[in-house]
C-alpha cells in the first residue's frame, strides 16, 4: 500500500511539473507566466469540470484558452460564453460547453468569433452560483484545426491552483 502511495504522488508530481513547464504545447502565445494557467484541449474539461464543481478553490486563478463566443438570448450584452465543442463518449455527439465571460465589450466580438483570452475566474451568476472569467485581455485568432476537446476524465490532479 505504501509503494502504491509514493507512485501515486510521483505521478502527481511529475504531471504537476511538467504540464506547469511545457508551455509550447498550449498552442497559444500567451506570455508563459507561473501566475497563469494555460487550458490545453485535451485538460480544458477536466479543467472546467473542476472550477464548477469547487469554485471556491480557484476564484481569483488567471487562465488563458482560445475558445468561439457563444451567446444565448438571456446573457446580457456585457456577456458572453467562451465554447468549445466536447465530443460525448461513444457517440458522435457534440455539446457546447465553457465559461461564461465578462467584458465591457463583448458585443464587439461576433458569436462564433474565435478568441483567446486570458482572464480571472470569479463567481458568476446564471440560474445560480458558477464561474464566471473577468476578461482582461482578448485577441481574435483563427478557428484551430481541431475544434473539438474530450469529455472530461479522471486524469485531472484537482490542487488549488490549475496546471
Amino acid at each position: 500500500m505504501a509503494i502504491f502511495c509514493i507512485a501515486l504522488a510521483g505521478m502527481g508530481i511529475f504531471k504537476m511539473y511538467s504540464s506547469n513547464h511545457d508551455f509550447e504545447t498550449f498552442g497559444s502565445d500567451c506570455m508563459p507566466s507561473a501566475e497563469i494557467a494555460y487550458l490545453t484541449d485535451e485538460n480544458y474539461t477536466n479543467v472546467l469540470k473542476a472550477v464548477h464543481e469547487n469554485l471556491d478553490t480557484y476564484v481569483g486563478q488567471k487562465i488563458c484558452y482560445t475558445g468561439y463566443v457563444y451567446r444565448v438570448s438571456d446573457l446580457p450584452n456585457n456577456q458572453f460564453i467562451l465554447a468549445r465543442d466536447m465530443l460525448l463518449e461513444n457517440t458522435n455527439q457534440t455539446v457546447i460547453v465553457g465559461f461564461l465571460c465578462n467584458l465591457a465589450n463583448a458585443s464587439d466580438f461576433d458569436t462564433y468569433a474565435w478568441v483567446k483570452i486570458t482572464g480571472t475566474i470569479e463567481k458568476g451568476d446564471y440560474f445560480g452560483e458558477i464561474p464566471c472569467l473577468a476578461i482582461e485581455q482578448i485577441e481574435p485568432v483563427k478557428q484551430p484545426d481541431n475544434c473539438v476537446v474530450p469529455a472530461p476524465n479522471e486524469n485531472f490532479i484537482q490542487t488549488s491552483v490549475i496546471y
